[in-house]
């Protein structure tokens, strides 16, 4: 059962896959313009606009890596889904502390501060989804084998 021989759970963990590629590479984008508008001037480069493009980028890496067939049948997925989930609600909390309750008053780059706090917690939201979900397949789909020579495979218990 399948869309031109996909599963239909390849096919949702695609999706899921693509859009948490999107909004990491969105991310890169909002906290980039003050990295570079730093460097461009010759200021200080602030550590936790570093940390968030570094996480954007191992969640983009990440979710571009799991767009790859059977990459999810892997033990350290779900592990690995979970510790991005962390960072992205670290950098949520970090950021969010900093301009949920900041009055942007015209100026454009708290307003962007502000949405990208909100694209942090779609981030930090998709990435609980997929740990949760690459759990699930990875218990589901997992090989079983006898206990006592490891050589028998078993069946899925009912």
């Amino acid at each position: 059962m399948g869309f031109f021989g996909m599963t239909i759970s390849y096919i949702l963990f695609s999706i899921l896959h693509f859009f948490q590629f999107v909004l990491a590479v969105t991310v890169i984008g909002l906290y980039a313009v003050d990295l570079n508008r730093a460097n461009e001037e010759g200021k200080y480069t602030d550590g936790k606009w570093v940390y968030a493009v570094v996480v954007s980028t191992l969640a983009a890496v990440t979710a571009l890596l799991y767009l790859i067939p059977f990459i999810l049948r892997f033990t350290a997925v779900p592990a690995w889904s979970f510790v991005l989930f962390v960072l992205w609600i670290a950098l949520f909390g970090l950021f969010g502390s900093m301009y949920i309750h900041e009055d942007p008053e015209g100026n454009d780059g708290i307003q962007r501060m502000k949405n990208a706090v909100w694209v942090d917690l779609a981030n930090a939201l998709l990435w609980l989804i997929d740990s949760v979900a690459s759990a699930a397949y990875w218990w589901f789909h997992r090989e079983r084998h006898s206990r006592f020579t490891g050589r028998a495979k078993l069946g899925r218990s009912v």
